[in-house]
């Protein structure tokens, strides 16, 4: 193996995360998000989805990135969400 490709591979990685920070840091502006923004979206999403099952709310995460539309390939905000289930509510009692 070369030495130095071994380190250049490292730093292609590294590249390779910043330019995706930056594209979420972009996505971020343009959508006039901030930070307190998500945090709020989030904090209401966990009410709402509690209400059936109990999460992981330390495992929450909940960005901003991009996508594009089916019919013309635009490039558009999304927002995602990983939500780590821990078990679903009895719903006998929501009902």
């Amino acid at each position: 193996m070369d030495f130095f490709k071994f380190f250049n591979r490292n730093n292609g990685t590294s590249k390779n995360l910043a330019k995706e920070r930056l594209k979420l840091v972009l996505v971020h502006d343009r959508t006039n998000c901030s930070t307190h923004f998500l945090d709020m979206v989030k904090d209401d999403m966990i009410k709402v989805i509690s209400d059936y099952m109990e999460i992981d709310e330390s495992g929450l995460e909940i960005k901003l990135t991009k996508t594009k539309r089916d019919h013309d390939d635009a490039s558009i905000p999304a927002l995602v969400a990983n939500i780590p289930i821990k078990k679903m509510k009895d719903r006998s009692r929501i009902d």
